[in-house]
């Protein structure tokens, strides 16, 4: 049994959900998010809150909480929105924003520039990248797929991180 699942999810004032055609949507005043849901479980809209209860397959009984936590997570997204913070570490590192584009500079010979996805903004101050969105889980992505470019090594820690990571040093080879 989900523990999540159980709780229902409360709707605050100024956001509208509607579930239709195996279709959650959330509307809110920064934005409007959708996520198709499985029929597998039972989606209820009514008296400003959402409730979700398992059919009777094995896959229900696994969705049923996940799709309660994507419902919390849309609810979040468009009345406050998520934030990332990216960390560049090593001399020489660097990134910009560039249009819808962040270049990076991070050691290779070339420079590496991901395009932003739509919803989604980027700033970058003092080799510190803040992604800000509306979507977790895009959000999320796009900022693994940033860390990914240059992921931070053990021997000098040089590389991309999120903010408050920690990474395990290694001692390197002594010397005689």
């Amino acid at each position: 049994m989900s523990r999540l699942g159980k709780i229902p999810v409360t709707i605050p004032a100024g956001v509208t959900v509607t579930f239709a055609d195996g279709v959650l949507t959330v509307q809110g005043q920064k934005a409007t998010l959708t996520r198709e849901m499985k029929d597998d479980v039972n989606v209820v809209v009514a008296d400003g809150t959402i409730t979700f209860s398992p059919g009777n397959t094995p896959e229900a009984k696994a969705l049923w909480g996940t799709y309660a936590a994507h419902a919390r997570n849309m609810i979040t997204g468009v009345t406050e929105g998520f934030t990332k913070i990216l960390e560049i570490e090593g001399v020489g590192y660097r990134a910009e924003v560039k249009g819808n584009e962040i270049v990076l500079n991070v050691g290779f010979s070339h420079q590496v520039m991901l395009t932003i996805p739509a919803g989604m903004t980027a700033e970058v101050v003092k080799n510190v990248i803040t992604l800000t969105g509306y979507d977790k889980d895009a959000l999320g992505q796009f900022a693994a797929n940033v860390r990914k470019v240059k992921k931070p090594e053990p021997y000098k820690g040089k590389g991309i991180r999120y903010r408050g990571e920690f990474v395990i040093r290694k001692q390197g080879k002594k010397s005689v």
